[in-house]
């Protein structure tokens, strides 16, 4: 069966979701009790993440709202829009990847290539091998599992690199001052900084099962689809995770050394004057 077979599969089997049908949104209303829960642990102990945690709540209900109902638009027969859904995500994700990494110059281009590139790289692959069919329904979801990891995956990379080479730069300059060129006097620390980015990632896949339930294999489960089938899709969503951060941690690597020397391979000044 393929991706977009398991999801219709649980899309037929709803009717018995684990939840008994269709969550209302009295249901939603009656988990707030445990945001009110959340909220007086915080105030209780003085940890003062009650505003926090509000605004979290009401953002997090707003923009589900306003993303469901673009979505329910998308899949009624406007699958033209599934290219400009993709492109809205790319484009916060770019801003939040790019704000984490503020000391590397470029940051948020960088983001915005790397995150592309990882989209674009996984989902072509899924779909030029048929693994998924050409649906709004079906690369959409992939899509945003795509981005939403290559962001972090971005994030940690960039940041990581940037500080390493701060934080060691009397030896970069060193190796640079023994004629080696950025990218071989830099390539220790960009190896840790990849490791650091795709890392979290690869845990993740090691436990899978064991530790928890991931998302997809839980969504299918509760829709009322075979433990089996949500196997499957979980597998794929996996694997996809892997490549996809692969490639964002590839492309952000590179991208950023370069970005972090001169065209006469020497640090850039900034950097140079990070304090130890």
């Amino acid at each position: 069966m393929t991706a977009a077979g398991a999801v219709a599969a649980a899309g037929a089997a709803r009717g018995a979701s684990g939840f008994g049908g269709p969550v209302s949104f009295g249901d939603v209303a009656l988990a707030l009790v445990l945001v009110a829960v959340a909220l007086g642990v915080s105030r209780w102990r003085r940890v003062g993440l009650e505003s926090d945690m509000a605004v979290a709540t009401v953002r997090s209900f707003v923009q589900l709202l306003a993303i469901g109902y673009i979505l329910d638009f998308v899949f009624r027969d406007h699958g033209a829009f599934t290219v400009v859904v993709l492109a809205v995500m790319v484009g916060t994700a770019t801003l939040t990847s790019g704000g984490r990494a503020a000391g590397v110059p470029g940051a948020r281009p960088i983001a915005a290539a790397s995150i592309a590139v990882a989209a674009a790289g996984t989902l072509g692959v899924l779909l030029a091998l048929r693994i998924i069919a050409v649906s709004p329904r079906v690369v959409i979801p992939l899509g945003s599992m795509i981005i939403s990891s290559a962001m972090n995956t971005t994030s940690l990379v960039m940041s990581r690199l940037h500080h390493d080479l701060a934080f060691n730069r009397r030896e970069v300059e060193a190796r640079l001052a023994l004629a080696q060129p950025a990218r071989q006097a830099a390539l220790p620390w960009q190896r840790v900084a990849l490791r650091n980015g795709m890392l979290p990632t690869v845990d993740q896949t090691k436990v899978v099962g064991l530790v928890s339930l991931p998302g997809a294999m839980t969504g299918m489960i509760l829709a009322g689809a075979s433990p089996l089938a949500a196997i499957r899709l979980q597998l794929l969503v996996m694997y996809m995770l892997l490549g996809g951060n692969a490639f964002a941690a590839l492309v952000s690597g590179e991208l950023t050394l370069r970005r972090l020397f001169t065209a006469d391979h020497q640090l850039i000044r900034t950097l140079r004057r990070t304090p130890l």
